[in-house]
């Protein structure tokens, strides 16, 4: 079957890269222009341009998919499908007639559940157990389309948002090249969402980085393990930030003043919450590089009973 594939981040790349290898032929590629990146802000190529360039694949990059004339461009050779992973894009109606048949979407859940944004991060920060990905047809509406396939993915509990992201890029992959076999051989039948059942994963805010130790050390460290990489989680130390990039719930643990340290070694930094104890196992202190709490010790003085609230 004849496919444009719409992409951009890395989560894209995998699908992208099974369908070049599969049967399937990929008329062109349609990726967000190339952006300023880094602290010199040159302008950098998404990973799916560069793929494309790299194997010879017609690649587009309008500054926006829905005008006239691009939307004419595609329907001089129409494909059978539009994939479209991680695009950054919302497609109109006109532009969502364009294939022969329809354009399919991958998400990074199990829909309804966590519609929109931030799939990924919000389903570790709710402290949920199960993730998946979902092939779905896309309509006007926001993830809101007939589903196609889903696939479950476990979250283990040391997972975090980047790992989980990279187990759904992959899984998500595999699971389009499924939809497209199977759509090829008329054996999949698309299934309503019931939108009763409908969660939304709104987009991440730098501000829910800022750690609230009046909380439940579970759900603290489901904060650290959902906020990696961006916008990251910290506290204050001394009137300095302090990022937290690791930790662990100690149970049985609590403290009727959250935020204070309660314990200190080597392997950690034992701070109180309103339920258990988070034991601080890696950090990243204001203006120097990510450390362990051994090599924080060796440099930085703290004490039982000091602050972790105070800005």
């Amino acid at each position: 079957m004849n496919i444009i594939f719409m992409g951009t981040p890395e989560f894209a790349l995998p699908t992208l890269e099974k369908i070049y290898n599969s049967s399937h032929s990929i008329l062109s590629v349609v990726t967000q222009p190339d952006r300023p990146k880094g602290r010199g802000q040159k302008n950098c190529a998404s990973p799916i341009k560069i793929f494309a360039n790299n194997n010879n694949i017609p690649f587009l990059q309008p500054e926006n998919v829905n005008t006239q004339d691009f939307i004419k461009l595609l329907l001089k050779n129409r494909p059978d499908y539009i994939i479209v992973a991680a695009f950054g894009q919302i497609l109109h109606e006109d532009l969502l007639k364009v294939p022969l048949q329809f354009c399919i979407n991958l998400h990074s859940s199990l829909l309804p559940k966590y519609r929109g944004a931030a799939p990924i991060n919000r389903a570790i920060l709710n402290g949920d157990s199960i993730s998946g990905v979902t092939t779905m047809i896309m309509d006007k509406e926001m993830d809101t389309g007939d589903i196609l396939l889903t696939q479950e993915i476990p979250i283990e509990k040391s997972e975090d948002a980047n790992s989980l992201h990279d187990k759904l890029s992959e899984s998500g992959g595999d699971l389009v090249i499924k939809t497209l076999s199977r759509l090829e051989n008329n054996d999949l039948l698309p299934v309503p969402q019931n939108s009763k059942l409908a969660t939304y994963a709104p987009k991440l805010k730098k501000e829910e980085s800022l750690i609230n130790w009046q909380l439940d050390a579970n759900d603290i460290f489901n904060r650290i393990r959902g906020l990696t990489p961006w916008p990251g989680t910290h506290t204050f130390y001394s009137g300095k930030r302090l990022g937290i990039l690791k930790g662990e719930v100690i149970p049985g643990e609590s403290s009727d003043r959250p935020g204070y340290v309660e314990r200190i070694t080597d392997s950690g930094i034992e701070v109180g919450t309103k339920k258990n104890r988070l034991k601080i196992t890696e950090l990243k202190p204001e203006g120097k590089k990510a450390m362990t709490v051994k090599s924080f010790l060796s440099g930085y003085i703290i004490n039982r009973g000091d602050s972790l609230n105070l800005g």
